[in-house]
């Protein structure tokens, strides 16, 4: 055991010792976050918000400028979310989880599409895809952005994304070097499916506190 937690920090050397604390904050606030998601628990906001901001930086600092944005992103859409989810059905209730319509389900078709041609102009612009992880990168972007926008809207389908692009993301950030961040995604694609599966229990229910 001590060989793998040796072979995980030597993955570090050489690595600014606040990037390491930083991405480790951002890993538990991360973690937090999702876990609140799937108890339908608005807490899911603040502390993602707090764990993708500073992801942003730390991403930025290793120039996967595609995840960079999709952070910046999901901080904007958690806003959005937040503000959304507190909307009230009637005096006591707030809104349900519902699936996708059809009119939803084109925008995340047109979403994803938009998010890959934006994507792939911020690498042309800095002059980037010099690696294939960048092509991957633009790939798993416009996944979590769909995700994210679905998430906001409390749309149930916003789990499948995540799956998938969790799993895309896991081996990605191993070979970047992200250790704590490539675990962290491992642990999400489990409790994404959990996720799904507890918000696919509460479908059209409409709850009475966000708190729970």
């Amino acid at each position: 055991m001590s060989h793998i937690f040796d072979w995980i920090f030597a993955q570090y050397r050489g690595v600014p010792s606040h990037i390491v604390i930083l991405e480790l904050i951002s890993v538990v606030f991360s973690l937090l976050s999702v876990i609140y998601s799937k108890r339908e628990n608005i807490l899911v906001f603040p502390t993602g918000m707090i764990g993708t901001g500073i992801m942003a930086y730390i991403l930025l600092e290793y120039g996967l400028l595609g995840d960079m944005l999709i952070n910046a992103y999901y901080f904007i859409m958690s806003i959005i979310g937040w503000y959304a989810w507190t909307r009230k059905v009637d005096e006591t209730h707030f809104i349900p989880i519902t699936l996708t319509t059809s009119k939803e389900k084109k925008w995340s078709i047109l979403l994803f599409f938009a998010a890959i041609i934006f994507v792939t102009v911020v690498y042309l612009l800095s002059n980037r895809f010099n690696v294939w992880t960048d092509y991957v990168d633009t790939v798993t972007t416009a996944i979590f952005f769909v995700g994210m926008w679905l998430m906001a809207k409390k749309k149930l389908e916003n789990w499948l994304y995540w799956i998938v692009g969790n799993i895309i993301t896991v081996p990605l950030y191993w070979y970047k070097g992200l250790i704590f961040s490539s675990l962290l995604f491992f642990l999400l694609i489990i409790i994404a499916v959990y996720g799904y599966s507890s918000w696919k229990k509460d479908l059209n229910k409409s709850p009475q506190t966000l708190l729970k």
